[in-house]
């Protein structure tokens, strides 16, 4: 269940525009989420014009989210609710925006602002005793899991954002972004999250010529994402890798590794043919032009002879392990596609 209202009104001769709004949210999975009241998310915002192109502009809010649907129908053998009994609730985000803005005519503008946001009863993995922020990715990989809603995480940064509306046949929207993002760990201390790339870069523009043709580009540049370090000793032993059948994470060292940074190129240039009731649309698309090899966290796995077989070994403490084998791991091809649209 779930209702939401909003207020907006201009001031001091419509240079001040104040809305505020209020939502609250509720459902029957379990008693800690039942009562909207708990979750009441008020919100406010403010623009001020400076002046014919410029603005301040400013908003505070609180939010409520559920947790995924994996992580509330998690179930034990017996089939029982098992994060359920563990209290799990709605996330919980506050959030603090403030910035400029300039307008260059009437179909350009170019915005900066800086950004706090704080988390709570984010969901924490019992078993792996992670953050399933700080897991990223492997959460979905790995299966699901008992979580406690007891983890913390805070976001922080600054955005510029420079918007094109379509004109003389362009348009284009740029945004480059410092983000900061982190979670707790089972100490309570914050650990850079798996969405911690810390720089961001992201180009959208295209371009209407004559006779139907239509061009357009994507560059998506980020930095290197954090990821945990495989325990190659404790993975290796022969009885548990045969049991795991892959590596094991040094939770120790959460997140403290970082990969490349990460950029891609995608193209795509359009033919259409306009008729009196139909139109025909003849196009190329190719993602990755460049054909960038995105870094990966490295594989450990077991190395083999050259029959196929795991190569074995006992250490001083007469444990059998197998030989480490450390596989580079990357990913990216060129993704040529060409299609044909008919609209009627």
């Amino acid at each position: 269940m779930g209702a939401f209202g909003q207020v907006s009104r201009s001031f001091l001769a419509s240079r001040l525009t104040l809305s505020a709004g209020l939502r609250a949210d509720g459902n029957s999975y379990s008693t800690e989420m039942a009562n909207p009241l708990k979750q009441l998310s008020p919100r406010v915002s403010a623009s001020y014009s400076l002046s014919e192109r410029w603005a301040l502009n400013a908003n505070a809010g609180m939010y409520y989210q559920l947790p995924s649907y994996t992580v509330l129908g998690y179930r034990d053998q017996q089939g029982t609710l098992v994060n359920k009994a563990n209290g799990a609730t709605y996330i919980n985000g506050n959030h603090l925006v403030g910035g400029v803005e300039y307008k260059a005519g009437n179909s350009a503008k170019i915005t900066v602002e800086g950004f706090y946001k704080t988390y709570n009863n984010y969901p924490f993995s019992i078993k792996d005793s992670v953050s399933l922020a700080n897991q990223g990715a492997d959460f979905g990989v790995i299966g699901n899991t008992p979580v406690i809603p007891t983890s913390k995480g805070r976001s922080y940064g600054v955005e510029l954002l420079a918007q094109q509306k379509i004109t003389k046949g362009f348009y284009g929207i740029l945004s480059a972004t410092y983000v900061r993002s982190e979670f707790t760990d089972k100490d309570n201390e914050y650990k850079p999250s798996a969405w911690d790339n810390r720089f961001l870069l992201s180009l959208t523009a295209g371009k209407n010529f004559k006779r139907g043709w239509v061009a357009g580009i994507r560059f998506r540049w980020v930095g290197g994402a954090p990821y945990t370090p495989t325990d190659t000793t404790a993975s290796l032993i022969q009885a548990a890798w045969d049991v795991n059948n892959q590596g094991i994470l040094d939770i120790s060292q959460l997140n403290s590794r970082r990969l490349t940074s990460f950029n891609q190129l995608d193209i795509r240039v359009d033919k259409l043919w306009y008729f009196k009731k139909w139109t025909l649309n003849l196009y190329l698309d190719i993602q990755n032009l460049l054909n960038y090899k995105a870094q990966q966290a490295p594989r450990l796995t077991p190395k083999q002879d050259a029959n196929g077989n795991k190569i074995t070994y006992v250490d001083g403490n007469n444990v059998t392990r197998y030989v480490a084998n450390n596989i580079p791991n990357t990913a990216g091809i060129v993704l040529p596609t060409i299609g044909l649209i008919v609209e009627f």
